[in-house]
């Protein structure tokens, strides 16, 4: 197995706390449409994109007025209700720095709206990391489909075979096996649906501490 010469990085849940946030904000675009949407439904899905989270509850295709209507109205609830509430998660500054420390290459991998994007990173204490990154905006579909992976890979100039995913959702676990790469899982999104992973570490504290056993 070739040496890992780079890493993906997801954002939400896996640097910063925000899958609860991304629930409720999803909770209340679907209210705002008249439906009632339980939490624990929405909760499930995240980590999905808009792109298949709103078809996935509501069964309605991308080309539909309501689907856009609700995915504007997720952003919208999430930037002026929740974002600045998103706490960083343990030690993102310390893993980033591990990572580079030992020459591996590192992106930014997430399925977020890149509008979204340098809001988290300053959540997660990484505005000043000046981190490369492919969000959904770039690609055609959102995890779980491969696209934002197989886009970090071409960004990383790496084979899949040498690049670890580091996310929180099964979401990130498929995505990344649709793309040959590896995922290395993080528990501290709230996730335990890690089938699949190459390794299991609580946090970005844990894992930095752990980086020599990868």
């Amino acid at each position: 197995m070739p040496s890992v010469q780079g890493v993906i990085l997801d954002i939400d849940g896996t640097l910063v706390d925000s899958n609860d946030a991304h629930a409720r904000a999803w909770v209340r675009a679907f209210g705002d449409e008249g439906l009632d949407v339980p939490f624990e439904r929405v909760r499930s899905l995240v980590g999905m994109g808009g792109d298949q989270l709103v078809p996935e509850v509501l069964g309605i295709g991308q080309d539909s007025a309501r689907y856009a209507r609700v995915k504007e109205g997720w952003k919208t609830h999430f930037v002026a209700e929740e974002l600045a509430r998103v706490r960083s998660q343990p030690g993102t500054r310390e893993l980033v720095a591990g990572l580079r420390s030992r020459g591996l290459k590192v992106i930014i991998g997430t399925s977020a709206d890149e509008s979204l994007v340098q809001g988290l990173l300053e959540r997660a204490e990484l505005a000043d990391a000046d981190l490369p990154f492919t969000t959904a905006s770039d690609v055609e579909a959102s995890k779980p489909e491969p696209d934002i992976i197989l886009a970090a890979v071409e960004r990383l100039a790496l084979a899949p075979d040498e690049v670890l995913m580091v996310g929180d959702t099964p979401f990130d676990v498929q995505a990344a096996q649709k793309a040959g790469v590896r995922t290395v899982f993080l528990t501290c999104g709230g996730d335990t649906r890690h089938e699949g992973a190459y390794a299991v570490y609580r946090d970005p504290a844990d894992l930095a501490r752990h980086l020599d056993d990868l």
